[in-house]
């Protein structure tokens, strides 16, 4: 018949390092005086024995193991990150009390600083650690020491209940981003549409040093193979002052002559509205030298000569 009464006490809590069991530090366990053993074995608590200790003035709780039952009456010895996971001081009063705990499913840990994640092996360090721990309690902060260093991971998350038993038990880890890790900053869009890559940039350079193309420039050839220093523009301009009476370019619009270094030969929109002095004289030495070599005179004497491009004789060279 078993006895329903459960195991409940208060005692002085010290730090383990005060009985020179300084390697307790690396897990759960705590030191119990000879009299809780006798009072555990009169109830019939099962084994593993689990503890919950809560602290009284603040309230918080946690759970543990327990190794060796040889404290002084009266007094119970915690590792120091325990003690300082419930706000205890050396001499406070701890009120403990056995606990039943399921087996562990999940646990979701995480880091304090990046420096734990650098480690060759952090998992096989974790595994070896978590060894020397009897149960997790969700919100407690355990410390995983290696190569003089020591790490503080706080239980995020345990399932299926708040406090877990990890004695024989398969046990899913996961792992939250360090308190300390700072995702790197995106940058903005404005920055990137300002940066253009260097290919476009050589492509609008190669384009302004290439010249732009223009009409009608360039020199002129003559038909006789000697060089001419006149540009086509220049000499086609030449040509037309021979042909052409120079009239007053207030009195006259040239429609035809709409873009800059365009020639067009025979447009009506040439003819001067009026005739000038200059158009007059050019008139009279034209039937002057028609009645000299016994040519008719041209139907319509007011109007102007109309030039015609390539008219004339022709003569063949023999």
């Amino acid at each position: 018949m078993s006895v329903t009464s459960a195991f409940e006490q208060n005692y002085r809590c010290y730090p383990v390092a005060f009985i020179e069991k300084a390697h307790l530090e690396k897990g759960d366990k705590v030191i119990m005086p000879p009299s809780a053993l006798d009072r555990l074995a009169y109830l019939q608590i099962d084994y593993p024995m689990l503890f919950e200790v809560s602290n009284p003035t603040s309230g918080k709780i946690t759970h543990c193991g327990v190794l060796e039952f040889i404290a002084d009456e009266g007094m119970i010895y915690l590792p120091y990150w325990m003690m300082e996971n419930m706000l205890l001081r050396e001499g406070d009063i701890v009120n403990i009390k056995n606990a039943s705990l399921s087996k562990g499913t999940f646990v979701k840990l995480q880091p304090h600083t990046k420096d734990f994640l650098d480690v060759s092996n952090p998992k096989a360090i974790l595994e070896t650690t978590l060894r020397s721990y009897s149960c997790l309690t969700t919100g407690d902060t355990i410390m995983v020491a290696y190569n003089n260093k020591k790490f503080y991971i706080d239980i995020v998350e345990t399932k299926p209940s708040s406090a877990i038993s990890i004695i024989e038990t398969d046990c899913e880890v996961d792992f939250a981003p360090p308190l300390d890790y700072q995702e790197p900053e995106k940058p903005s869009k404005t920055s990137i549409s300002k940066k253009r890559p260097p290919e476009d940039q050589a492509e609008e350079e190669t384009a302004a040093k290439v010249p732009k193309f223009s009409a009608f420039t360039g020199s002129s050839r003559r038909l006789d193979g000697k060089s001419s220093t006149e540009s086509i523009v220049e000499g086609s301009s030449s040509l037309l002052k021979h042909h052409k009476p120079e009239v007053n370019k207030a009195s006259v619009s040239t429609p035809s002559r709409k873009y800059c270094g365009k020639l067009v030969f025979g447009s009506n929109g040439d003819r001067p509205s009026h005739a000038t002095p200059e158009l007059n004289m050019f008139k009279l030495q034209t039937e002057t030298k028609q009645k000299e070599h016994g040519q008719d005179e041209q139907p319509n004497k007011g109007e102007e000569t109309k030039f015609q491009a390539f008219t004339g004789k022709k003569y063949l060279l023999k």
